[in-house]
């Protein structure tokens, strides 16, 4: 089982003893996403953390997106019930990079590769996006991470 999938498990019986209902409602229904993902195709699979930070990520959107709808419909009270769900899922996820930092990332990545292997070109680019991937999973826009590694290699 994963780390994470363990926190939010642990963290259920945590929110019961505490009172805090709207954890203790918050978690159980992403729990639920994630055992659904787990038994929907045909046959079970054990998500990795990289796949339930994938998931919360997916979870936390939709109920800002939920709360966005709320608010221009004027439904305030829905909508920072909405935010208040997507700020427990956030608390689990791991915290964003900086442009600077996953720039960081990038560069450090590059030199290590071109170290070993010599200078990458744009027909590289998977090589190199494999293991910055990796690292960055989730802490970073993917789009924004291949335009810096587009950049560096050009």
């Amino acid at each position: 089982m994963s780390k994470l999938k363990q926190q939010l498990k642990s963290d259920v019986v945590v929110h019961m003893k505490a009172g805090n209902k709207l954890a203790l409602t918050t978690v159980r229904n992403v729990l639920g996403e994630i055992e659904t993902r787990e038994k929907s195709g045909k046959t079970p699979i054990e998500l990795d953390d990289a796949q339930v930070t994938a998931l919360l990520q997916k979870e936390a959107a939709k109920r800002r997106d939920t709360a966005q709808i709320y608010t221009e419909a004027n439904e305030l009270d829905r909508a920072a019930a909405e935010i208040s769900e997507a700020e427990v899922i956030e608390a689990y996820l791991p915290q964003p990079l900086s442009a600077d930092e996953a720039a960081g990332i990038v560069d450090r990545i590059i030199t290590a590769l071109e170290a070993e292997q010599g200078q990458l070109s744009m027909k590289q680019m998977g090589l190199a996006m494999k293991p910055i991937t990796a690292e960055i999973a989730g802490r970073f826009d993917g789009k924004a991470i291949s335009e810096m590694v587009r950049k560096r290699l050009a």
